[in-house]
This record gives structure tokens, sequence and C-alpha cells, in this order.
């Protein structure tokens, strides 16, 4: 009994020094891909953001990109304030969680998105794309820094610069001249409402052929963003 007691506990003593291993390196790893994140977050505070992997991906599917960096500064107010219509209009009042609009894409069977602007940055600067209780974890995770570190400007500067307006057209810049031919800061109110109705399904509508729907969805952006203006919602970002 006592030399079979023996043998298994020397047969167990290897299994259990890999699973040591195994889960020092798991920590390591973890460790690492926080520090990484954390120093990205840092730094994309005050540099613009060269590149995404959604961007490094499409850049592999399709040869090149269009995309160019352009700060706040050039970018319309009008496009500021349709971006901020479409797909968030409480941006200035939540910490990068919209409860009522989360609760609202539930109750509409999830037909509607409920993400923030704060969580679509985080997913499309530091994730991959796609639908996974993982990815979404590590967006809610990520949403709390970007909400401390960075300014709801920055978000929003953000958001913009790394949007995906077409295939292979990233950043409000790229779109603008790839729609209407015009410089970001100079698009018109309409111009920019039918950028922002493009969203979130940018490979299947187009801004400068809208269909009914654009068209529609252009005009409700047209309202929400002059409400938003009027009623300080925007009073975070608008300058």
């Amino acid at each position: 009994m006592v030399l079979g007691a023996v043998a298994t506990a020397k047969s167990q003593t290897p299994r259990i020094r890999i699973v040591t291993r195994l889960r020092r390196w798991l920590i390591r790893a973890v460790a690492v891909v926080a520090a990484v994140l954390a120093l990205g977050i840092a730094a994309y505070s005050v540099v613009p953001v060269p590149i995404t992997p959604y961007m490094v991906a499409e850049r592999v599917r399709l040869g090149q990109l269009d995309y160019q960096w352009v700060p706040m500064s050039r970018i319309a107010p009008a496009m500021q304030l349709a971006a901020v219509a479409a797909e968030d209009a409480n941006f200035c009042r939540h910490w990068g969680f919209d409860i009522g609009a989360l609760r609202d894409a539930i109750d509409g069977g999830l037909r509607r998105g409920g993400s923030t602007i704060s969580q679509q940055v985080a997913k499309n600067v530091f994730l991959w794309q796609g639908r996974s209780w993982p990815r979404k974890a590590m967006e809610a995770l990520l949403v709390v820094p970007v909400e401390v570190v960075w300014s709801k400007r920055r978000i929003l500067e953000i958001y913009l610069n790394v949007a995906e307006f077409d295939a292979g057209v990233f950043g409000v810049a790229a779109a603008a001249r790839h729609y209407f031919g015009v410089e970001a800061d100079k698009l018109s109110a309409r111009q920019s409402a039918r950028l922002a109705a493009i969203l979130p399904s940018p490979k299947t509508r187009s801004a400068s052929k809208p269909s009914a729907f654009v068209q529609r969805r252009a005009a409700s952006i047209l309202s929400g963003a002059e409400t938003i203006r009027q009623d300080g919602r925007a009073a975070c970002f608008l300058r």
C-alpha cells in the first residue's frame, strides 16, 4: 500500500509541475497584455492612433487602406454633432455605459445596438471585431480606463478617426473625400448626417448615393443633432 501511494505521488508530480508552469505563463501573459493596453491608453491620450487591429485585417484582405488622421479642430462641428446624435445621444452624460440605451436594445430583441461611443472606441482601437462574450468582457474592462484617462472630446476625436465608412475607408477625413470630395472641416450638416447614417453598416450603405432608408435616417440625425446642441448634451465636446 505504501509503495503504491509513493508511486501515485511520483506520477502526479510532473502533472502538478506542468499545471504550475502553465498557470505562471498565463499570469505573465495576462500581465503583459494589461501592460500593453495600459501603455496604449496612455499614449493615445496625446498621439494619433496609427492603425487598429481591424485596419490590419482589412489591409491584408484588400491590399490597401484609405486612412488619414485629422485633429478635432479640423473636423466640422456638424460632423461631431451628427455622430453623437446617431450613435450615442447621451455621450456627455454617461461614464462609458448608457444603461437606458442598453435596456432599450434588450427590449427591442437586440435589433438595435446598445454600445456607447466609448465602448465602440475601446473595441475599434484595441480589440477584434465580431460578437463574443470574451471580447465584450474585455471591452467593458477597457471602457473604464478609457473614460478616466481620455476626455470626452478625445474619445469622440478617436472615434471619428478610426470608424469605417466604406470598405478600406477609415476615418472622417478619408470618408469626406471619398463620398463628397471635400475635407473633413468643410462637411455640411447634410453631408455629416449622411456619413453618420451609414454607420454601423458602411459596406451596405452609401453616403453619396443614399437609399431611402439612409435618407430617412439622415433626416432624423439632422433633427437629433440640433436637439443635443440646444439642450446642452454636446457641451463636453463642442467648442
